[in-house]
């Protein structure tokens, strides 16, 4: 037998208890959430992007610098990120992926997809972050365990789970197709 959250609720305070909301301005959150986090994820990437473009090499972007000298003393996985230092596929990865990602979410679309590759790199970001493992408390610069990248990685996963591209996003077009309509996959990675 399951228990509702009413009866849960009435269990616990002696009472039944409701929450109320407005549909109209979780949508207008869920929106403003979604494209906030998308110019967030765009920036970083374009800015990488425009730098690595330009016509002199000695001022492209890379991530060889960071990911050699600026993981902090203590981080447990130090040796990975010193073995990625000076790939052109890291380099790639990070600013296309930096850039397409916060595209997608600003536009609504794949917004699945995009949430998710979006919640590793910042998990990525968050594991380069740390000063040390796990038997230190996974601290961080100023704290223990959470940081901008965690919760980055909270609300991304949290704008995938709602499916926010469906709400004033191409996702919403897209989901009215017949390939779309016709193909699970694809079901799935949109919202």
């Amino acid at each position: 037998m399951s228990t509702t959250t009413r009866e849960l609720n009435a269990e616990i305070f002696g009472r039944e208890t409701t929450f109320e909301y407005s549909e109209h301005w979780i949508g207008y959150a869920l929106v403003s959430m979604r494209v906030v986090m998308g110019w967030v994820l765009l920036q970083g990437g374009l800015t990488k992007l425009v730098t690595y473009l330009n016509a002199d090499p000695s001022d492209n972007w890379t991530a060889a610098g960071f990911l050699a000298n600026a993981i902090p003393e203590g981080n447990p996985f130090t040796a990975a990120f010193t073995a990625m230092a000076g790939s052109p596929l890291v380099d790639i990865l990070v600013m296309w992926g930096l850039t397409l990602t916060g595209l997608g979410l600003i536009l609504g679309a794949l917004v699945r997809w995009n949430a998710f590759w979006g919640a590793v790199m910042m998990m990525m970001f968050w594991a380069a972050s740390l000063t040390g493992g796990l038997m230190q408390g996974l601290p961080v610069a100023h704290g223990w365990v959470v940081d901008d990248h965690l919760v980055y990685a909270a609300l991304l996963f949290g704008l995938g789970a709602v499916g926010a591209g469906r709400i004033l996003g191409v996702d919403a077009y897209l989901e009215q197709t017949e390939f779309v309509k016709n193909n699970r996959v694809l079901r799935l990675i949109l919202g």
